[in-house]
């Protein structure tokens, strides 16, 4: 991957180019009150007119962004949403199990492949996005991704979103299905456990025989 900060760099230019864009197909989320409507970003992406809410029991006919999926989002799934659009549900990680999932149907429920949060509240981990990085991983591995960087624009931290994934975003915006988007996630996965590994293997591992070898000659010629 390219260096970070060029990445980035790259990243805020194209976000620039996004204020004008037209949003071609609805936008809409289930609010379910859990979060701290300063931070919310669903919240806020409502006070922009960028997102329109649900109600409990609505359906809504588009991609759903929802642990009640099956499949992860796709390209293949770009007709789906430029026919109908993207929803999100609102509501806290930490409340994850009192939420009426029930309530909240749509007729393409989907998961979203590993992916790492930039809001400041979850920075780092993996797998708990908010509502816009949910929106915008979305947007961009269905084939949308100046749709995606015009909705992180509104917040202050959106471009680290794109940039620590872009490699990940990338390689899922080429897959075909989400028997693929698994594919390069797991071997994303893989390869990080090992280089994890390894690293601590070098960590860990004692000095060779050739370092006190070394360490001999040098303290002779010193003396």
């Amino acid at each position: 991957m390219k260096n970070q900060a060029l990445v980035h760099h790259q990243v805020k230019e194209m976000m620039k180019k996004t204020t004008e864009i037209q949003i071609p197909f609805p936008v809409a989320m289930w609010d379910l009150n859990h979060c701290d409507p300063k931070r919310c970003s669903g919240r806020k992406l409502a006070r922009l007119s960028m997102i329109s809410e649900l109600r409990l029991g609505q359906r809504f006919s588009g991609l759903c962004m929802s642990p009640m999926g099956v499949n992860c989002v796709a390209p293949c799934d770009k007709e789906i949403v430029a026919a109908h659009g993207a929803a999100v549900i609102d509501c806290s990680w930490a409340r994850i199990d009192e939420t009426p999932f029930n309530k909240m149907k749509s007729s393409h429920p989907r998961l979203l492949p590993y992916l790492v949060a930039a809001n400041p509240v979850n920075y780092g981990k993996p797998a708990k996005l908010n509502c816009v990085e949910a929106l915008a991983a979305a947007f961009y591995i269905t084939g949308f991704p100046e749709i995606a960087a015009h909705y992180l624009s509104k917040f202050g931290w959106g471009p680290t979103f794109i940039t620590i994934n872009k490699e990940l975003l990338d390689a899922y915006s080429k897959c075909k299905d989400s028997s693929e988007v698994l594919d390069v996630q797991n071997k994303y996965m893989e390869n990080a456990i090992r280089e994890k590994e390894e690293a601590k293997k070098e960590i860990d591992m004692p000095p060779s025989y050739s370092d006190y070898e070394d360490d001999t000659e040098s303290d002779s010629q010193q003396e």
